[in-house]
């Protein structure tokens, strides 16, 4: 599944091709993909033609973008005026969902779900394409809200303190701007857990996944299994910087892409799978033990349904840890 880095490269696509644009008209080709839209397909459209989208805000790993009524005397790329946006086209990618931009010259894709036709602007496409081979994502609108701490709802060009409302239940992320470390440090000391478990609730922080979790321990030499109510402020300071870092670093090659499934707005995949030190990597040597001479294996070990990778010797496990 798409985690926060992939998510955000989807995001940033978007805001060039979207921002400031009208949807003029939308085709709904699998109704499945609208099952979020309690309304149904009729309503789902008419929430969305003739309005031009303002932003897209992403926070964590949800995506929507900010609808403005009327159609946009602004040019794409800028903001139009007016009033705060009431309701926002929230996308929810799930396993395999791709939004991507195309010109009506390209064939359809085989699993095409949905298909919003944009105001004209030279050089841009002209579709943005919902695509779902599994079905698992899907498209809805929501309300906008106001955020309970009065700031920006999340990463966006024009950050507004309004939220979608689907989205309001989960904490700020490690590359939220607006994101409190000494918030996130007082909650994580009240939960008594294992810090990976902690790191995966979205209401502590949010869109760190099972890859990026494994990944920013892994920097941060500790254990998943570390008690949280006994983490020492330096330690809880290592690890968010390291899942900053590795977000950061994931962004710059595009997300990581297993399989075909996960792709940018242009269908292009990320590749930061090659760079990867310890999510996958079982039975083959840690980089960073092998770099001072030590011979040491990542270990893959079960947890929470899914699998950790730890190496053994510069993470080694606590002796009084939780899972």
């Amino acid at each position: 599944m798409p985690e926060l880095p992939e998510v955000e490269v989807v995001r940033r696509g978007l805001v060039s091709w979207l921002r400031g644009r009208t949807i003029t008209s939308v085709d709904v080709l699998d109704p499945r993909s609208l099952r979020r839209h309690a309304l149904g397909v009729e309503d789902f459209i008419g929430n969305l033609e003739g309005t031009t989208v303002a932003d897209v805000v992403r926070r964590g790993k949800f995506l929507w973008m900010p609808l403005r009524e009327g159609l946009s005397s602004s040019p794409a790329g800028s903001t139009p005026g007016g009033t705060a946006p009431a309701v926002a086209l929230m996308a929810h990618l799930g396993m395999s969902g791709q939004l991507l931009m195309q010109d009506p010259s390209v064939p359809d894709e085989k699993h095409l779900k949905v298909r919003l036709r944009l105001s004209q602007s030279e050089g841009m496409p002209d579709q943005l394409r919902f695509v779902d081979q599994r079905i698992f994502g899907g498209l809805f609108v929501t309300a906008m809200i106001p955020t309970d701490d009065g700031g920006p709802g999340g990463l966006a060009e024009s950050p507004l303190p309004l939220i979608a409302e689907e989205a309001a239940h989960i904490a700020r992320d490690p590359l939220d701007p607006a994101f409190s470390f000494d918030l996130f440090y007082a909650r994580l000391r009240k939960r008594r857990t294992g810090l990976k478990r902690a790191l995966l609730d979205q209401g502590l922080v949010s869109g760190i996944g099972n890859i990026y979790a494994d990944e920013a321990l892994w920097r941060a030499c500790l254990h998943y299994a570390r008690p949280t109510d006994k983490l020492r402020r330096a330690d809880a300071e290592r690890v968010l910087a390291s899942a900053r870092e590795v977000m950061l670093d994931a962004l710059a090659a595009g997300g990581t892409s297993f399989d075909s499934l996960y792709v940018n707005v242009n269908g292009a995949s990320g590749y930061f799978d090659r760079s990867l030190n310890a999510y996958g990597r079982e039975g083959q040597p840690c980089h960073r033990c092998a770099a001072v001479g030590i011979t040491s294996l990542i270990r893959r070990e079960q947890f929470m349904n899914r699998s950790s990778y730890t190496c053994p010797v510069c993470q080694p496990r606590p002796r009084n840890g939780r899972w």
